[in-house]
């Protein structure tokens, strides 16, 4: 059996790592004379920390906008179908992203671990804790190809969904769910390597990626220059060889070595203290995301009765948001992976002082966001479809919700903090009471008890959003998230 975890915590330091900010350009290679570039060489646990943010979160920025350009695309595709298949794609996006959300427990779990072990200084134990990590997503990805290849329609009936738009999400999901291995696998590499300070590793995998998907989407879809017409299917067809050309890039790099994390075949050894320990932090991480997306289909739940057209409206505005989360998301993500380097390093004030930073740089960000969204609703939304109908109501649906996303880019910052300093149970407690506690049962309250009708639950969503953020700041400043032990060997 493999050394255990606390044990695997003293291995010295890969001395062919530099990490030095200021790092010479001999310094920037390794031993086969390589050259590194600065996301694999720069120190994040000492200079400044709104440079160091900056410098983590724009590729993030960019790899998320791709990521949402990509699924805003396959709407696009599915618009020429009608608006039963916006409806269709837009609800099988709600299962794929469930799916996504409960392995991303794994990517969160492993996340902070090696953004702490790169803290510490040891690059060996990162280079583990992938493998592990990589284990556990191969099993979940073998479940996900089962449930998609026997429980598609039984899922989507769930809802109450009409047989139109279930004959045109089924194919999608079901394909989408057999080619969960190739997503789960880039996801879990790509931020392994952005949990080390290389983000721009990721960014560059992923546009190659998107941009195949752009191209061999429609192609797909349409049956285009001898092309299978495959309808929605084609989408996820697409999305499933663009994300394999992903994982060649990442595995590239990772097995290159030229990043800070350097994998070798003869590495791997099956750890089951470090799987333990990996999935006590994971468990509570999936089950939140996962909280979050069951909340969504409840809310489709709840919109479905009130017909196809706003239930596509509803599906466009949750694109929209994802696209205004972008700040947000990019620089929660960098906040986590500065405040995990930082507190392997020792060093808890300057991870609190990144959340700092980092809320300061949403609100900024989110301040644009909104007011563009507000004054310009029914621009954005005549991308995806010109029905005066579907136009009315998502553009309501939008400068409703559009006055939470202050807070929610805040939530973020806070959430993905905590799980990177390795609090995994403070976020799932906040986001249970906050969607179910209060979101769900006042979204039910308002669409069927008063003249609100679909738009109570908007209303309800805005609400979530501004307790699950306020809910988060006495927690922030009792600081136990800083305390938390990942490790055996953490003091």
């Amino acid at each position: 059996m493999e050394k255990p975890a606390q044990e695997l915590g003293q291995i010295s330091p890969d001395t062919t790592q530099p990490d030095n900010q200021t790092a010479s350009p001999a310094d920037r290679t390794d031993r086969m004379g390589r050259k590194r570039s600065a996301y694999a060489t720069r120190n994040l646990t000492t200079g400044s920390i709104p440079r160091n943010l900056l410098f983590i979160a724009w590729p993030q920025f960019i790899e998320g906008f791709l990521r949402i350009l990509d699924q805003i695309a396959d709407l696009v595709w599915a618009g020429f179908l009608g608006t039963r298949a916006i409806a269709g794609m837009g609800v099988a996006q709600q299962y794929t992203q469930m799916a996504f959300t409960g392995r991303q427990g794994i990517d969160v779990s492993q996340r902070a671990m090696i953004s702490r072990a790169v803290g510490m200084g040891n690059y060996a134990l990162a280079n583990h804790i992938l493998w592990q990590a990589w284990t556990m997503t191969l099993g979940f990805s073998l479940i996900m190809v089962v449930i998609g290849l026997f429980f598609t329609e039984p899922l989507l009936r769930l809802l109450g969904l009409s047989d139109e738009v279930i004959s045109q999400g089924a194919p999608y999901m079901r394909l989408h769910f057999i080619g969960h291995v190739a997503i789960a696998f880039q996801q879990v590499s790509g931020h392994a390597l952005a949990a080390a300070g290389d983000t721009l590793t990721l960014m560059k995998a992923t546009t190659v990626a998107r941009i195949a998907h752009l191209i061999l989407s429609p192609m797909f879809v349409f049956g285009l220059l001898g092309f299978p017409e495959m309808g929605l299917a084609g989408a996820a067809m697409g999305n499933i060889i663009a994300h394999s050309i992903a994982v060649g890039l990442l595995f590239w790099v990772l097995f290159r070595g030229t990043s800070r994390l350097h994998m070798r075949v003869s590495q791997y050894k099956l750890d089951w203290i470090l799987l333990s320990q990996m999935f006590r932090l994971a468990v509570p991480a999936a089950l939140n995301g996962i909280e979050r997306t069951v909340s969504q289909m409840v809310m489709i739940f709840f919109v479905a009765p009130f017909g196809d057209i706003p239930l596509a409206a509803f599906t466009i505005t949750r694109r929209v948001e994802m696209f205004a989360n972008l700040g947000s998301q990019g620089m929660g993500l960098a906040s986590g992976v500065i405040v995990g380097q930082s507190l392997g390093a020792g060093n808890p004030d300057r991870a609190k002082k990144t959340v700092y930073w980092a809320i300061a740089y949403v609100m900024l960000v989110k301040s644009i966001l909104c007011v563009l969204l507000f004054a310009f609703p029914t621009q954005i939304l005549s991308i995806f479809s010109r029905d005066p109908e579907f136009l009315q109501l998502a553009q309501t649906w939008i400068r409703i919700t559009v006055l939470g996303f202050l807070f929610m880019g805040a939530g973020q910052v806070f959430q993905n903090s905590f799980q990177m300093a390795g609090d995994t149970i403070a976020p799932l407690l906040i986001t249970f009471v906050s969607l179910w506690g209060v979101g769900i049962p006042l979204a039910y309250a308002l669409s069927s008890f008063t003249s609100l009708g679909e738009f109570g639950i908007a209303w309800a969503v805005v609400i979530s959003m501004i307790l699950r953020a306020v809910a988060y700041i006495p927690y922030f400043y009792w600081g136990r998230w800083l305390r938390v032990r990942i490790f055996t060997q953490d003091s």
